[in-house]
């Protein structure tokens, strides 16, 4: 069977959610063979061998922290060189779709990005896609030389299928490219213990119609309750009440969580484009007339600030 590259998203050593999903996806095509970079890199092969990887490559050279991704752009492609996969397969972060496009150049391959589910056909891998703000669903496939694809968290269940996860130094001689933009410094972000936002499976969102800074409270206090990440609207971040680090929309960011939950917003086609492959919508909102309704699962025709604190302490209850 051939085998899959797949880019591992790791922090020290701990692998993060979606590079399991990307196993996942792998295994559908070939055998999936994992490429861990940086410090900790040989502690994720644990949980690699568990979820599907036969084999993992690693290097914890500095280069990967000092500088910007050509590093981890020369390591991928000394992984390519090394394996010949049928496919190479990256978390679609900011970061991972730049170096699946540096690899792809460097390759002469095609890359899909954004990739929603992935399967194996007669002619190479078929990516699932979103396209023109989540108005098509599209199935692509890469005409030229090895499929370089980003994948979109919550795409693929998390699913353990145990294998050897040989554990393998990989060599990598850096290009002159590599150090040519160093990291000077560092800012932790501010953690708010809540999961990712475009990793978590539950995503809270409030619009317009919170009304106000101080009335996100209403929207954390629910996703708190069900573990969630908090959203918000382009109207809400422009009008100053939410970061826009936690924009979900074409200009924002683009969420695919199991559920999403969406407070006070119209949904112009702004908004739907980031949150449409959601599995499940729930709305609510006093307009029975707004767009958002034409795209949920589940509607509520209702002013929030009395909807949302009974739904909150309804869910509590059950919890307790």
């Amino acid at each position: 069977m051939a085998e899959v590259l797949v880019y591992v998203d790791h922090v020290d050593g701990a692998v993060r959610k979606p590079t399991l999903e990307l196993l996942t996806l792998a295994r559908r095509i070939g055998e999936p063979v994992a490429l861990a970079l940086g410090a900790g890199a040989a502690g994720t092969a644990a949980a690699l061998a568990e979820h599907g990887a036969v084999k993992v490559l690693t290097d914890d050279a500095s280069q990967y922290a000092d500088y910007l991704v050509v590093p981890k752009v020369d390591a991928l492609q000394a992984a390519y060189d090394a394996v010949s996969p049928a496919a190479v397969l990256v978390p679609s972060s900011a970061e991972g779709k730049e170096i699946a496009a540096r690899l792809a150049v460097r390759i002469g391959s095609g890359v899909i990005t954004d990739a929603t589910d992935l399967q194996a056909g007669e002619q190479g891998p078929v990516a699932t896609q979103s396209a023109f703000a989540a108005s098509f669903t599209t199935t692509t496939r890469v005409s030229k030389g090895t499929p370089v694809i980003t994948v979109k968290p919550n795409s693929a269940p998390v699913e353990p299928a145990p294998a050897a996860g040989t554990v393998e130094a990989l060599t990598v001689t850096f290009s002159e490219q590599a150090t040519g933009t160093k990291v000077v410094s560092r800012t932790p972000r501010e953690s708010t213990g809540r999961p990712d936002l475009t990793e978590a499976a539950i995503v809270v969102s409030g619009g317009r119609g919170v009304n106000g800074a101080e009335n996100f409270a209403l929207i954390e206090a629910l996703a708190d309750s069900l573990g969630a990440a908090v959203g918000a609207s382009r109207a809400a971040v422009d009008a100053g009440w939410y970061p826009h680090s936690n924009q979900v929309g074409q200009t924002g960011k683009s969420v695919s969580p199991q559920l999403y939950i969406a407070n006070g917003i119209s949904g112009a086609i702004q908004h739907r484009a980031g949150m449409q492959t959601s599995k499940t919508i729930v709305a609510v909102n006093k307009d029975a007339e707004a767009p958002i309704f034409d795209l949920v699962d589940y509607g509520v025709v209702g002013d929030l600030f009395d909807v949302v604190p009974q739904l909150t302490e309804e869910i509590n209850t059950r919890k307790g």
